[in-house]
């Protein structure tokens, strides 16, 4: 599978404890922190709930 590069660019002050949940779990912490991981469906289907606080890039 393909690898992708997610940064978080926004904070995740005032969000739903959900979309706090789900940017913890994709491992972003920090703002301009970015991880890289394996594109799996679960992973995108992740990335498309918290698409308004990250950026995301293929490698």
């Amino acid at each position: 599978m393909a690898k992708i590069k997610i940064t978080q660019i926004r904070s995740v002050i005032d969000r739903s404890e959900k979309q706090k949940k789900t940017m913890r779990a994709l491992g972003l912490t920090k703002m301009n922190k970015a991880v890289e991981l394996e594109a799996t469906p679960q992973i995108i289907g992740m990335v498309k709930q918290v698409s308004h606080l990250v950026a995301v890039e293929k490698i």
